[in-house]
């Protein structure tokens, strides 16, 4: 920085009157819902077997800890494709753990323990039950039933040695005296893991904060190491928002999604909270692959990315504002990279393989020019910069590329 100190440049406020790293637990870890839940969106194509190969080992190469790779218990396509994808992983040698989804019901946990016994891999059980009062409604469900079926499916997974992880769909709209038993009787029964859901969306930070102390007073009065999962959809648009504090209310491990792909609005996305997480100091995870994990599951699911979508989105970068450029030019000016990445930009481009992008248009300067002609190596011929913004001020948009080529010939023309 040419002398001057980074932290002089910019005052966190987000660090102002924080005591202490964001999360109280000493690890926390990612779960993946991308090649589970994620595929359940109704706008998303089911992908290849190839392109989940792929996608897993760049699930992998994020460091994310687990992932949840299918239900097996819906057919012999879904048993195949987990088989090949937790072969793959062994062949692969990668670090992740993988995990299937399950209704608690002995015949959706059965083809897990059989790819689980033929692969020789552990797999993670994720069985899932609705326990709110609307849902039990709905279905004509009452505690008992609740019980019985968890109960059932949880040891008859416990016997085939298999680690599992109660999964309570709609958690933050459900009773605690529904809670409480149904999650002690899953302690004693010998789960690893609860996972709490907010299925529709419904959660705000004190939602999340309420749930997670409750569960975490009612294990440790059990004296047990029982883990805790948060689980967020996006429906209100606080997916990312609630998965960071669930992390700072101390949930052991947080789910979420590649784009947030997921039924309806979709779930948490989970690279928006690695890239908060990351920017924030939490983790020191290597996202030099961020990208590429997110463009491969776009393009494998067919789910277009927003223009303005963070970090990957078309216009993340761009900018053709005539002041905004100015003080990115003037950066660059100083040969001063960092500082050009921080200017106008609350996420480093260059961090994640990315560069800012300076265009013309009309509400450009003369700054922006100036700036595109030097970077296509146009010499800078007299009257020709403002012959251009001049032309940029009659249209309503930014120019393209082949635009501002077609001034300069006329131009010189």
């Amino acid at each position: 920085m040419n002398g001057v100190d980074d932290h002089d440049l910019l005052f966190d406020w987000n660090a102002r009157r924080r005591r202490s790293k964001l999360s109280p637990r000493p690890v926390f870890e990612f779960h993946d819902e991308t090649l589970r839940d994620g595929i359940q969106g109704p706008s998303i194509v089911d992908p290849s077997i190839e392109d989940k190969k792929r996608i897993i080992e760049l699930t992998d190469a994020l460091g994310v800890h687990s992932a949840d790779i299918g239900l097996p218990g819906a057919g012999p396509r879904a048993v195949e494709d987990v088989t090949a994808i937790v072969r793959h992983a062994q062949e692969c040698n990668l670090s992740i753990s993988l995990g299937c989804a399950a209704r608690t019901h002995i015949n959706d946990i059965r083809p897990i323990a059989e790819i689980s016994q033929r692969t020789g891999q552990r797999l993670e059980v994720l069985a899932f039950i609705g326990t709110s009062f609307i849902r039990q409604y709905a279905e004509d469900w009452n505690l008992d039933r609740l019980l019985k079926f968890s109960g059932e499916a949880i040891e008859f997974a416990v016997k085939e040695g298999l680690p599992v992880n109660f999964v309570t769909e709609d958690t933050i709209r459900s009773h605690p005296s529904t809670l409480q038993p149904i999650f002690l009787s899953a302690i004693d029964k010998g789960i690893e893991r609860l996972t709490l859901c907010d299925t529709v969306g419904h959660a705000t930070p004190d939602g999340v904060r309420n749930l997670i102390q409750w569960t975490r007073n009612l294990i440790d009065g059990t004296g047990t190491e029982v883990k805790i999962d948060w689980h967020g959809h996006d429906d209100r648009g606080l997916g990312v928002c609630n998965t960071i504090y669930a992390v700072e209310y101390g949930a052991d491990r947080v789910h979420g999604t590649a784009l947030g792909i997921g039924e309806r609005v979709g779930n948490a996305a989970l690279d928006q909270v690695l890239l908060n997480l990351k920017l924030m100091g939490e983790i020191d995870n290597d996202l030099s692959k961020l990208v590429l994990w997110c463009n491969t599951v776009a393009e494998a699911t067919h789910t277009p990315i927003p223009r303005s979508y963070p970090l990957l989105g078309k216009d993340a970068f761009r900018t053709a504002t005539g002041v905004h450029a100015a003080a990115i030019v003037k950066a660059q000016r100083k040969g001063d990279d960092w500082l050009a990445d921080r200017i106008y930009s609350g996420v480093p481009a260059g961090l994640f393989g990315k560069r800012q992008q300076i265009e013309v248009g009309h509400q450009s300067g003369l700054s922006n020019v100036i700036w595109w002609l030097e970077q296509h190596r146009v010499p800078p011929t007299a009257g020709l910069a403002d012959y251009i913004l001049a032309a940029a001020k009659q249209r309503s948009r930014v120019l393209s590329d082949d635009e501002v080529q077609d001034l300069v010939d006329a131009f010189a023309g």
